[in-house]
């Protein structure tokens, strides 16, 4: 039977064909996206959800998505999708945070410039039947200062066309390596130092707890005299009344948002203010962008629906095709071999400890852990998955530890699954044999080999004659 794939907000008719031409079952109705009561009545029916904006995808939303195993967001915000409640669900949640770069950094760009020359007050003062060249004095780009703050993948793209404009580029990014920052042509700074030296200051980071008003009233009174602020990344990265302060009183020279701490933005501190130029939320807005995220968005949704890979995922591992198909193997010996443990162990887990050795060592672990944990936890709640069990286990306390090593003993690979409880260790390894069957391979710290079927007995006894003869009287009777 076909995966079955609900589009609720507006995408391209090209990325609803994608859905068609890789033979999933697809329906287009944009106008759910926008009533939650019809969504809530037929999102049970689906398996996947495409997405972008408009549509809210909420704890009450997912408890009736009995079958949803995926919802994909073109674009990079997901702050529609309550993803913690999403991994509970057991659902993957994926975004499209490249399709749009090109198009949000030219944004910046084109603020940065609109700042620089004043050039909508300019336009809105010619169209009013003035001629005010005086009134209009703005300020070059060339070798002024730009301080980028975040220089991931929209911020290097801003660095490296402000380069191009001959302008002198610092950043602060903690994950910016020095050698990375010398690839870039860029000079890596610390906050401070970037607020003191810089003439523009653009912002490319995401909205989180460390990041919330980045630009502060303490921060603004830090940068130089007649500082430039843009900000296309996220509202709430700028203390918006600290910021109309600063421009009332001429510290800052001129801002250009396109992001507020509250969209739709009907109001704001720095609205109507002379030296502001807001958009609304344009950074993504080109036919191009569009098209891109929503292509992408419809490839990622059907690859995980019809081979298992997973690309963009931000609450589970990335698996490619390619991965997936050698994994496969692996990733069902890491969920039998967690399965097994489980229904072993009537305490509260305490820690799992998962070993690789071997070839299996240089495989996607993470997705490996994720099948591990997922068997050990359907013990107690049968509809866990790959996706929600590393978010149970975390909410239990559970202590989840990793170790890999080069091959060691009989076999090229194997996996060592250890469960610690306050009672006792018990644990289990397992190898995947050429044909491509997983087997147990030790339990308990005894070896064995024993190919995994659908139904299997374990047994503890001492080595005396009858035991098999006596297990097998009730399976006789049965027979």
């Amino acid at each position: 039977m076909a995966p079955k794939v609900l589009v609720s907000d507006k995408l391209s008719e090209t990325a609803v064909q994608i859905f068609r031409d890789r033979g999933i079952d697809v329906t287009f109705d944009p106008s759910i996206g926008k009533d939650k009561e019809k969504l809530l009545e037929v999102i049970g029916d689906y398996d996947g959800l495409a997405i972008r904006s408009a549509t809210k995808v909420t704890e009450k939303i997912l408890s009736e998505a009995n079958n949803l195993k995926v919802i994909g967001r073109a674009g990079i915000g997901v702050d529609n999708v309550d993803i913690p409640a999403a991994s509970k669900k057991g659902v993957i949640v994926m975004n499209t945070p490249f399709g749009n770069s090109i198009t949000t950094a030219e944004h910046a760009i084109a603020m940065m410039f609109a700042a620089a020359r004043q050039i909508p007050e300019a336009s809105a003062s010619t169209h009013a039947g003035k001629w005010e060249k005086s009134r209009f004095m703005g300020v070059e780009l060339f070798n002024k200062t730009l301080g980028v703050i975040g220089a991931g993948n929209i911020g290097g793209i801003v660095c490296e066309r402000a380069l191009g404009l001959r302008m002198k580029v610092i950043a602060y990014d903690p994950f910016l390596s020095e050698e990375r920052a010398a690839q870039m042509g860029v000079t890596k700074v610390e906050l401070d130092e970037l607020l003191a030296r810089a003439d523009f200051i653009t912002l490319h980071v995401p909205l989180t707890d460390k990041t919330r008003n980045i630009l502060s009233k303490e921060a603004l009174a830090k940068t130089k005299p007649g500082v430039r602020i843009i900000n296309c990344a996220r509202g709430g990265l700028i203390d918006e009344e600290a910021l109309a302060e600063a421009l009332t009183s001429g510290h800052v020279a001129s801002a250009a948002l396109d992001v507020f701490a509250v969209e739709p933005a009907t109001e704001s501190p720095v609205f109507n203010l002379p030296n502001v130029v807001v958009t609304p939320h344009l950074g993504a807005a080109t036919t191009e962008a569009q098209e891109n995220v929503a292509i992408q968005v419809a490839e990622q949704m059907s690859d995980y629906l019809l081979t298992g890979a997973v690309t963009n995922a931000l609450n589970m591992p990335s698996v490619t095709a390619e991965e997936a198909k050698v994994m496969g193997p692996w990733v069902k010996l890491a969920g039998h071999l967690g399965a097994f443990v489980g229904q072993l162990t009537d305490e509260p887990v305490k820690a799992i400890n998962i070993l690789y050795n071997g070839g299996v060592s240089g495989m996607n672990t993470a997705a490996l852990n994720a099948a591990a944990v997922a068997g050990i936890m359907k013990a107690t709640n049968p509809d866990v998955n790959m996706v929600s069990a590393p978010v149970i286990a975390k909410d239990r306390g559970v202590e989840i530890s990793t170790t890999t090593q080069e091959k060691s003993g009989a076999f090229d690979s194997y996996i060592k699954l250890t469960v610690v409880t306050s009672e006792r260790e018990r644990s289990i390894a397992g190898t995947v044999f050429s044909d491509g069957k997983p087997r147990f391979i030790q339990i308990k710290g005894i070896n064995i080999d024993a190919e995994i079927g659908a139904h299997m007995v374990y047994t503890t006894n001492q080595d005396v004659p009858g035991i098999i003869g006596t297990l097998a009287k009730p399976w006789a009777k049965v027979a």
